[in-house]
């Protein structure tokens, strides 16, 4: 089945508004509710020193353009997780199938109480491999259709997980990811590359990457960065990070716990700033304090 399916998006709509009256537990009873309006961004925040969990917006400071922003509200977000797992799955992926069904069993293992995961495989149209769920016997399950065809086309793949997958969430929804297990390459899309990471960043989406080998041999691309730059780009100006393929265990129980543990909602309201203009953040903190989150904000009016 493809995303273009009416028929699917109506029971995924359903389905999540049932999901939503269930309150997801954390490993730690710690609740929070940022207040919503204005500007919202998703930031990962810890504290080095674990003397105590709390940060405050006094400990932090905003900047787009350079300009400094009045934070209104920065709480800890414990809602539950989202989780899309976008494979690729194209003829001359550097990688088996055996190794990527592994890959994407331990997020399954991994994900907490609460979370659910939505696997897509992709060559030149992305496939569902399975739909939300959190029963890791059923993934497996699903994880046999996996086969290796086609060409990557992954700018279209991210497009589609977008619009079809995560965009009918929200804005109930605030905690969304894609796990992109790929080396970056894309051959054929018709999605531009700049417009897709900008509707990342716009939907507050973070992207974390397991990095396979890059079969182009770091070849330059037409109109768009190398498959390695690509990977790291779109993690790191999205608030994501970038994992070696082959610790797919380790990034599983790392991106798992920060999504629980460690994701904050912080809202402001833009100053001395167009709507029509990409605006550069600048997110820092107190020392001490280590801060994820995306780079950029994208014009709201397009």
């Amino acid at each position: 089945m493809t995303l273009g399916r009416k028929k699917y998006l109506f029971a995924i709509v359903c389905t999540l508004l049932f999901a939503g009256i269930v309150s997801a537990q954390s490993r730690r009873n710690a609740k929070g509710d940022a207040a919503t309006t204005g500007t919202v961004l998703s930031v990962v925040a810890s504290r080095q020193d674990k003397k105590t969990d709390i940060i405050r917006p006094e400990n932090l400071n905003l900047y787009e353009n350079g300009i400094e922003q009045k934070i209104k509200n920065f709480s800890y977000d414990p809602s539950p997780s989202k989780i899309v797992i976008l494979i690729d799955n194209s003829e001359t992926l550097q990688i088996s199938v055996e190794a990527m069904k592994k890959a994407v069993m331990e997020f399954a293992y991994e994900i907490f109480e609460g979370d659910q995961l939505f696997v897509l495989a992709y060559d030149t149209h992305a496939e569902i491999i399975q739909e939300w769920t959190d029963d890791a016997k059923k993934m497996e399950v699903s994880l046999g259709t996996l086969r290796k065809k086609g060409n990557p086309y992954l700018f279209d793949a991210i497009n589609s997980t977008l619009s079809e997958v995560l965009i009918p969430l929200m804005p109930g929804t605030r905690k969304t990811a894609v796990i992109l297990i790929s080396d970056g390459l894309d051959r054929g899309s018709k999605t531009p590359y700049d417009k897709m990471l900008n509707e990342l960043q716009e939907q507050n989406v973070t992207v974390y990457s397991l990095q396979i080998p890059d079969r182009s041999g770091g070849a330059y691309r037409r109109d768009q960065p190398k498959a390695k730059v690509i990977m790291n780009q779109l993690a790191e100006e999205t608030g994501g990070q970038v994992f070696p393929f082959e610790e797919a265990s380790t990034a599983a129980k790392f991106i798992c716990d920060e999504l629980r543990k460690n994701r904050y909602l912080l809202s402001y309201t833009p100053a001395d700033a167009s709507s029509y203009d990409a605006r550069r953040l600048l997110l820092i903190g107190d020392e001490g304090i280590t801060l994820r989150t995306k780079t950029f904000q994208p014009p709201t009016v397009k």
